[in-house]
């Protein structure tokens, strides 16, 4: 009892973001796989793009250091290695799923051929708050109210960009606009493919985004009926002055980088930290991203969901990857200690 009271305060003093409590493994640099193949400088660069929202006060001074690292792959290895330790937090395997930024038709006003919208979130709808679940709004307890950002082709568009998080619209003059999250409803992810597989509709090697969007198109009663299991219903905002040649918005904020930026759960991992991902599968990735973005489905100490980039391609990509492996969070060598001996 002392000493859980001993690391409160400790946490307290340092200004620590709390985090759920897992068990946690310190390790060294030479345990990481591919570690040395990496490309270190990339890595910082991308750390450098969010550190200075990093929660905790012992973070200001490196984030200085790392700039002054940003120089060459040495010396970023350098910087990671002189004043981090990997940590292993919670059991693996780990499980790695992959997210997309989608490139959609669409409109501004509803027509014949765009006739699903997305939403923006309602004003009386406050952070937390357990509101309509899905099956609710999708009866129309939103239309007529002004709320829509734009009109989608089906909606099964609209299910997969909630899915995802964030978009690309492209509208009827060429024009593209960019959403992200703009809140939730406060329900639960439920995931299709796991409702699919209880079903019998498929078994869980058959299912990937891919195969739950040509489901529910082709079944179209049955697929509106799998979706609304999910009971959490994300709504968007309009990001304006982004430039093209960058990733969408993550939960911190910033731009996300493709291959290089990983939706974590903050419970266990602190926002802006670097985490290196050992990930298994046919496609096979060990390298070090930043973790910038978060994920209704994302939960636990051993899950993450990587950024493949935008459009067709990305989307691909992501949607094969269903992969274990095991992913490590690089603190500030004083946190990980700390954070080892809490667990």
């Amino acid at each position: 009892m002392r000493a859980a009271r001993f690391l409160a305060a400790l946490v307290l003093a340092l200004g620590l973001a709390p985090v759920t409590p897992a068990r946690a493994e310190v390790l060294d640099f030479e345990n990481l796989a591919g570690w040395a193949e990496d490309d270190h400088l990339a890595a910082l660069k991308i750390f450098l793009t969010s550190c200075d929202l990093i929660e905790g006060e012992d973070w200001a001074p490196l984030c200085r250091l790392a700039r002054d690292a940003a120089v060459s792959d040495e010396a970023a290895r350098d910087f990671f290695e002189l004043f981090f330790k990997p940590v292993v937090i919670g059991a693996p395997p780990a499980l790695f799923t992959g997210y997309f930024e989608p490139v959609l038709d669409g409109s501004p006003v509803r027509t014949p051929r765009f006739a699903w919208p997305i939403y923006r979130r309602p004003p009386e709808l406050l952070d937390g708050q357990v509101w309509y679940d899905r099956a609710t709004i999708e009866r129309g307890i939103l239309r007529g109210r002004g709320l829509e950002l734009a009109w989608l082709e089906d909606p099964v568009d609209v299910y997969f960009l909630q899915v995802q998080g964030s978009g690309r619209i492209r509208m009827p003059d060429g024009h593209v606009i960019r959403v992200g999250y703009g809140g939730r409803n406060g329900h639960a992810y439920a995931s299709v493919g796991t409702a699919m597989v209880a079903q019998g509709i498929a078994t869980s090697d058959q299912v990937d985004a891919g195969s739950i969007q040509d489901y529910v198109r082709a079944n179209p009663g049955t697929g509106a009926e799998l979706m609304n299991l999910n009971p959490s219903y994300v709504f968007f905002r309009k990001i304006a002055d982004l430039p093209a040649d960058q990733g969408p918005i993550g939960a911190m904020g910033r731009p996300i980088t493709p291959l290089r930026s990983v939706a974590v759960d903050p419970a266990y991992v602190p926002l802006g930290v670097p985490v290196w991902v050992e990930k298994a599968g046919a496609e096979p990735m060990q390298r070090l991203m930043v973790a910038q973005d978060t994920g209704g489905a994302i939960k636990g100490a051993q899950r993450a969901d990587i950024f493949f980039g935008t459009g067709r391609e990305a989307g691909r990509a992501a949607g094969r990857i269903k992969d274990g492996g095991r992913m490590v969070v690089l603190l500030p060598i004083d946190r990980a200690f700390l954070v080892a001996s809490g667990g």
